[in-house]
């Protein structure tokens, strides 16, 4: 048996990661033998961010030549049509990528088989086949950064919903932030007030900004909750039930044997070393979990940078069966 390698790719707003990843045969964790990274340069539409993305993965075949992928697997931000692997949704953070026809336009220019995924999505898969989640029959994953997502994997399978738009879950109703306006034009959801974003917005809405030449993010609140400000600690306790109280619901309908945490607000920010983070979170999911999910795991995922690539390459294996 010989290795196997997957050309895989994560889009996000701010970067477009490439790598080729290897399947060892022993069958040990994949892991990038080359990767590389690009500005995705949203603002310069949707076709230019395209030209980008193919040219970054001719760029790692031909970096690789004595290396034969099996495809190309894409974890891409927008809401992803799962028939086709084109944008069939994405949000301002991104104009002019809804309607890009990518996964079609790559499998013709490439001649290779393409599937496409939410970038969520892909993480998700990434941590429930190689990392805390592995050997689990379902696991619900949250990827929390400078919004929120998240995605649902059941026997390996990410539910991807009929138009390709399950998961985000940053957008349910949350009582914590009746009232507050949310990046997708509504307003009351978890984002608004449990992303990195909003814990630095909401720090500066009660108590003034931490540095006065720019507004706060969520590294700066968490870097004085754990020097013990108690304004900071406050603002980090009502994410962390915010964003417990919201996966307590999220559990009551799906059931997961485990619960994932991932994305820079939890790497980076107000990390699971915080006693105020952690027993907010459990908190939280204890005041909304039936009792018999009282005692779901709750875990942090393992992969972080490498979780979507990986996920993008099981999700193009998946689709050559």
């Amino acid at each position: 048996m010989e290795n196997k390698y997957v050309c895989s790719v994560d889009i996000g707003g701010t970067k477009i990661a490439t790598a080729i990843m290897e399947y060892p045969a022993d069958g040990s964790v994949p892991h990038p033998v080359f990767e590389a990274e690009v500005p995705t340069e949203a603002q310069e539409g949707g076709e230019a961010v395209f030209q980008r993305i193919e040219a970054s993965i001719k760029a790692a075949l031909e970096a690789n030549p004595d290396v034969e992928v099996l495809g190309v697997g894409i974890g891409a931000a927008g809401v992803v049509d799962p028939k086709t692997g084109a944008i069939a949704y994405a949000n301002e953070i991104m104009p002019g990528w809804s309607g890009v026809q990518l996964g079609p336009r790559l499998r013709e220019d490439l001649g290779l088989p393409v599937a496409v995924v939410g970038d969520v999505q892909a993480h998700a898969l990434g941590e429930a086949h190689w990392g805390v989640g592995k050997g689990k029959f379902s696991v619900l994953c949250l990827g929390i950064g400078t919004g929120i997502g998240g995605a649902y994997v059941e026997n390996g399978r990410v539910m991807q919903g009929f138009h390709g738009a399950a998961g985000h879950m940053g957008h349910i109703e949350c009582s914590a932030a009746a009232g507050i306006p949310c990046a997708c034009g509504r307003s009351g959801h978890l984002e608004s007030v449990a992303s990195g974003t909003s814990i630095g917005r909401m720090y500066d809405e009660r108590f003034g900004r931490v540095d006065p030449s720019r507004p706060s993010v969520g590294r700066d609140v968490n870097d004085l909750c754990r020097a013990g400000d108690t304004k900071a600690t406050e603002v980090i306790h009502d994410a962390g039930f915010a964003l417990g109280a919201s996966l307590g619901s999220l559990a009551n309908i799906l059931d997961p044997e485990v619960i994932v945490l991932s994305g820079g607000v939890i790497h980076q920010g107000p990390d699971w070393r915080s006693q105020t983070w952690k027993d907010s979170v459990h908190e939280g999911y204890a005041s909304q979990a039936l009792d018999p999910l009282q005692d779901t795991p709750i875990l942090i995922g393992s992969l972080e940078g490498d979780a979507p690539l990986i996920g993008a390459a099981e999700h193009l294996l998946a689709s050559l069966k």
